[in-house]
């Protein structure tokens, strides 16, 4: 086995010694490089703080409309929930805004897959009753016209 073929045989590991401590160098490189990036490089910079906005602004209401619409999609009620009272609404500006919106939303008398949701009402008969308190956080770049639930939390009211 002389020369340099069979390299990884050869009795005295001399190469195959040097291919492990390789693969041990660049190993050791790559943790070093992992362990010395900045978890907060990955994190969103938040180009402005959390500030109270109107729930009749423009953006609020599509963002609002898009939540809803997901909600829906979601759930496995027969009936569409519809916004009862708008609790409070926030904008944040990172590289997108994002709309922290925290609603009441009730059963509506309307059902999932009929066609005319123009004229729901708010469920009142007693054992059709449901209202939810949801907290949104919606990203937008209405602009665009791209809107995306980042996260949604709700509990029966």
């Amino acid at each position: 086995m002389g020369g340099r073929g069979g390299s990884l045989l050869s009795l005295d590991g001399g190469i195959m010694t040097r291919s492990w401590g390789s693969c041990l160098l660049l190993l050791t490189i790559l943790l070093a490089l992992v362990a010395s990036t900045d978890p907060g490089k990955n994190k969103v910079k938040v180009l402005r703080e959390l500030k109270v906005v109107n729930a009749s602004n423009a953006n609020v209401k599509q963002c609002l409309w898009f939540a809803m619409q997901e909600y829906n999609k979601e759930s496995e009620d027969k009936y569409l929930f519809q916004v009862v009272k708008t609790v409070q609404v926030q904008l944040q500006v990172t590289d997108r805004l994002e709309y922290f919106i925290d609603v009441e939303i009730g059963r509506s008398n309307c059902r999932k897959f009929s066609n005319s949701t123009e004229n729901c009402a708010i469920q009142e008969n007693s054992k059709l009753e449901k209202k939810v308190m949801c907290s949104f956080l919606v990203g937008a770049l209405p602009w665009n016209g791209e809107f995306m639930v980042m996260k949604k939390q709700c509990a029966d009211a």
